[in-house]
């Protein structure tokens, strides 16, 4: 069994954003070179999310509308958290949406189902993040 392991890095220029990270996860996966196992991709900050969906922006808008309704971001008041930050609700946003996914190498391909894609979810911004990318196997 081998392991790999290389961290992705994000600074985006808004508070709240999805990226698409599919292509940088398979590319890690073509560079460690195993062609049988498992990769987790995991959000290295507690106010991002990575998930699996379907690439369609529709979609990523109803997340944010959804995301929203739950865990608005204003009136920062509403928040015991919110007392050096007002980043309370992209704590509550990221616990919804999950902090990492686990994904199946097969012939050293993500073995994925019909439009299913990896994507990175930030919800306070404007700072560097970073996402792992951990892949074990043969």
């Amino acid at each position: 069994m081998r392991s790999y392991r290389k961290e992705l890095e994000f600074n985006l220029p808004s508070r709240r954003g999805i990226v698409n990270i599919t292509k940088d996860v398979q590319k890690a996966i073509d560079e460690s070179k195993i062609t049988d196992g498992l990769v987790l991709v995991n959000a290295m900050n507690i106010t991002a999310s990575v998930f699996i969906n379907d690439d369609e922006s529709g979609l990523h808008n109803d997340y944010e509308k959804w995301l929203e309704k739950l865990a608005p971001e204003k009136p920062y008041s509403q928040y015991q958290h919110n007392g050096y930050e007002d980043n309370a609700d992209a704590h509550l946003k990221r616990t919804i949406m999950g902090r990492e996914v686990v994904c199946a190498i097969s012939n050293g391909r993500l073995d994925f189902g019909t439009w299913e894609q990896i994507f990175y979810f930030e919800f306070d911004g404007m700072r560097v993040k970073r996402v792992l990318i951990k892949i074990i196997g043969e």
